[in-house]
């Protein structure tokens, strides 16, 4: 697991996060319907949430996860922030409800990715 690529993958997906949120709070409160905008807080949230998730996977020890299973609980999250928020941004800035089908993936790469992480620990002595 190349560490310093995850780095700068959460990075940028909390300073998005931060960015995001603040866009939705000054740039569309009075714009959006208030169902969109929760949609949109919902995305920041989740987006941000994952983020901090990924950040604290990254930094678990060798000793407690494999390392190849580790990688992929963080790609199962960064793929869960692509799909879940991504198509949720996508829904409120373009008004294509169809884009709500990818959502649920999104979700389900989440969940998955807890799964891994769960089933990915090492037995401790």
């Amino acid at each position: 697991m190349n560490k310093t690529v995850w780095i700068k993958i959460i990075a940028l997906s909390g300073a998005l996060s931060v960015a995001l949120g603040a866009f939705a709070a000054h740039g569309l409160d009075g714009i959006l319907s208030p169902r969109y905008m929760d949609t949109f807080r919902t995305a920041v949230l989740y987006q941000f949430l994952h983020s901090l998730a990924l950040l604290g996977i990254i930094c678990l020890p060798e000793q407690l996860l494999h390392s190849r299973r580790q990688e992929w609980v963080a790609r199962s999250f960064l793929l869960g922030i692509i799909l879940f928020s991504g198509s949720l941004y996508a829904l409120v800035v373009t008004g294509i409800s169809a884009l709500g089908i990818i959502t649920p993936l999104g979700g389900t790469a989440f969940i998955i990715g807890w799964g891994l992480l769960f089933f990915s620990v090492k037995p401790q002595d």
